[in-house]
């Protein structure tokens, strides 16, 4: 069957009229950077404000009598600690207690809504049908009729208090109100994937284009693409699906126990297997590193070595504009996965020493 091409968001246009550099990514053809690059894109949002386009993004709607139920059997973290008006991370998993995606929970009065990656959105969609069982739920598929704008960085709060009668500094961390801006209907989330303050704002479709026009431009926010989100998150120490977590991961390799609640109550898909693991203990842990050699950039992909033996390879990698060294993420045995642990790492034929350094790479800045 031929590859069926990438679809685009409804600000396609905009990004091309403004020059943006295009390339397929989960399944969309989306901005990487704007003519200005990604290390200008990356300080405009740790010193300023930028605005991404994110509505590749995909969005489940759950309604239903027993919609927090069949939510809390299929996501690990505890929709029952959710009040209307607030969001959670989560993870949708496995049977085997691996990713199948990380995601968003909303929770409104009437409804929930997750948010899945891109690249997932066909996948997630089909678990999430097959594991209704006959629940009394209306499951809605919105992605193409929602348009997701994210504004961050620290002047990202009096941009948008500029342009809503929303009381917008008092939206707590992972809150949420709906809302008019630049008199587009929106819910305003105080969420995102940069490290930095700043909200998530969701709308139709039609209208993101209008909000898109009122946030970005000269002394508002400054344009920003998949490389500045990429960089940001990384420093951020924030796991990207594909890359640092995937379905042979498990939230306790990841470092994301966190979301995972044994005692919620509920007999959530994966359960059994993360309490076999958490009793059993992890036999490897995801780590950030910095490499000594700042000449020689650890890529995804390249081979790290413990003591001469193959563990694993780079997650995630690159120099990011805040930290300006090579950093990155692996999974090393627990043994080694403790800072100033060394290992290396196959840099084109080189191998290039590493040490494991504390996550996240810089102080994250999100409001407390």
């Amino acid at each position: 069957m031929a590859e069926l091409p990438p679809k685009r968001t409804p600000l396609h246009a905009v990004h091309a009229g403004l020059g943006a550099r295009l390339v397929p990514f989960g399944g969309y053809l989306m901005p990487v950077s704007y003519p200005g690059g990604i290390a200008a894109e990356h300080r405009a949002v740790r010193e300023h404000v930028g605005v991404f386009d994110v509505s590749h993004m995909g969005e489940f709607e759950v309604t239903g009598p027993d919609r927090n139920a069949f939510v809390q059997r299929v996501t690990c973290n505890d929709v029952g600690a959710l009040e209307p008006g607030r969001a959670q991370y989560s993870a949708l998993l496995t049977e085997r207690g691996t990713f199948l995606d990380d995601c968003l929970v909303y929770r409104f009065d009437d409804r929930l809504m997750l948010v899945v990656n891109a690249a997932n959105i066909e996948k997630d969609w089909a678990h999430l049908v097959d594991a209704k069982r006959g629940a009394n739920v209306r499951l809605r598929n919105i992605s193409d009729d929602t348009g997701l704008l994210a504004l961050q960085g620290p002047e990202a709060e009096g941009l948008l208090g500029s342009l809503t009668a929303a009381d917008v500094a008092r939206i707590p961390y992972y809150g949420f109100v709906e809302g008019t801006v630049a008199g587009v209907q929106c819910f305003i989330s105080r969420t995102g994937y940069t490290g930095e303050d700043g909200f998530e704002l969701y709308c139709r479709a039609a209208d993101v284009e209008r909000l898109w026009f009122a946030l970005a431009g000269a002394g508002r926010a400054t344009p920003c693409g998949l490389g500045a989100r990429d960089t940001l998150r990384l420093e951020a120490g924030y796991p990207l699906y594909g890359s640092d977590i995937d379905d042979t991961v498990t939230p306790y390799e990841a470092g994301l126990g966190w979301i995972v609640k044994l005692d919620k109550g509920a007999d959530f898909i994966g359960l059994a297997a993360l309490k076999r693991q958490k009793l059993a203990g992890i036999g490897r842990r995801l780590v950030g590193f910095k490499v000594a050699e700042p000449r020689l950039v650890a890529r995804p992909g390249y081979q790290v070595y413990v003591d001469g033996t193959p563990v694993d390879v780079v997650r995630s990698g690159t120099v990011t504009p805040t930290v300006n060294a090579a950093i990155g993420t692996t999974y090393l045995p627990v043994a080694q996965a403790r800072p100033g642990a060394t290992f290396t790492i196959d840099v084109r034929g080189r191998r290039a020493p590493a040490a494991v350094v504390p996550l996240p790479f810089v102080p994250r800045r999100t409001k407390r």
